[in-house]
């Protein structure tokens, strides 16, 4: 049975709606970086998302390639995450999305090397006929962070995160966001295929203890 990320780290994953304190390991991620309103039609960031996972499959299928990986396994390609900020903003301005920066992400398996990353952005780009071209190998180490998960539309997960903030509060802690420490999102359904009152986000911040 192929490794599913979802699973098998429930923790980090598959969170409740209740604001939880987590400790998130350093991991490798394919990453395309960008700037812009996510929301644009055929935008960069709609863009972006294409050819992350085109990068994403591609990896997941060099087994069947000349392509063979070392400790290689067969695994189930994780959900998109994204981190997310402005320039001069405490958090996100959710009425200014043309502002925001962010960095899209795919988690890899730890087998998964730069060398290998950038042979999979050559063959998808040549196959695909795409310039995959922005997707790097990008080292992420979060640490100690909160998290929970949102139900319901992106603009009303200022509500979530004044839970998690009232949480942190009760725990001796407090966000630690800037200095390259993001609003981190998982995005647990496809907004393409479901109501957005039944998406389900997780939403992870850094924190510090005070």
């Amino acid at each position: 049975m192929a490794f599913d990320f979802k699973k098998e780290y429930k923790a980090l994953y598959l969170p409740t709606t209740q604001p939880a304190i987590v400790q998130v390991p350093a991991a490798g991620y394919l990453a395309v970086r960008g700037t812009g309103d996510p929301n644009q039609e055929g935008g960069p960031y709609q863009k972006a998302i294409g050819i992350l996972y085109a990068v994403a499959y591609t990896i997941k299928m060099s087994d069947k390639t000349d392509r063979q990986i070392p400790g290689f396994f067969p695994y189930v390609v994780p959900p998109l995450e994204g981190f997310w900020w402005q320039e001069g903003v405490q958090g996100i301005d959710y009425s200014n999305k043309s502002a925001l920066q962010w960095i899209s992400v795919i988690r890899l398996p730890d087998f998964v090397s730069p060398a290998d990353v950038r042979w999979a952005v050559e063959t998808a780009s040549r196959k695909k006929k795409l310039d995959c071209s922005p997707v790097e190998f990008l080292s992420i180490d979060e640490g100690l962070c909160v998290q929970c998960l949102h139900l319901g539309p992106y603009d009303t997960e200022p509500e979530t995160i004044a839970r998690m903030n009232d949480h942190l509060r009760q725990q001796g802690c407090e966000e630690d966001l800037g200095n390259g420490r993001f609003h981190h999102e998982i995005y647990l359904s496809d907004p393409r295929k479901t109501p957005p009152e039944r998406w389900k986000t997780v939403i992870r911040h850094p924190i510090r203890r005070i």
